[in-house]
């Protein structure tokens, strides 16, 4: 098991925030906690994974010699959009 630690904090969440955590964790069946730590994972640790997709793609792109003018233009946009979330 990797070492972690407590941090402890408060947080203010607007109602329907909080509602959706709590019902996230119901139907989950897990902690208000362990919902919260998935989603700051996610959030924090989830753009390195999405630059290393985007830079997978674009070795694949260059190495299939085949690269449209959408391809061409995707690789040049994704260093600019690198870290955007929906």
């Amino acid at each position: 098991m990797p070492a972690s630690s407590t941090v402890s904090t408060s947080v203010r969440l607007p109602r329907d925030l909080s509602r959706e955590l709590a019902r996230k964790a119901r139907s989950t069946k897990r902690g208000k906690n362990w919902v919260i730590k998935e989603a700051l994972e996610h959030y924090l640790l989830g753009s390195s994974h999405d630059a290393l997709r985007q830079e997978a793609r674009k070795q694949s792109l260059l190495a299939s010699k085949h690269m449209s003018k959408d391809d061409l233009a995707w690789t040049e946009q994704a260093g600019e959009i690198e870290g955007w979330r929906a």
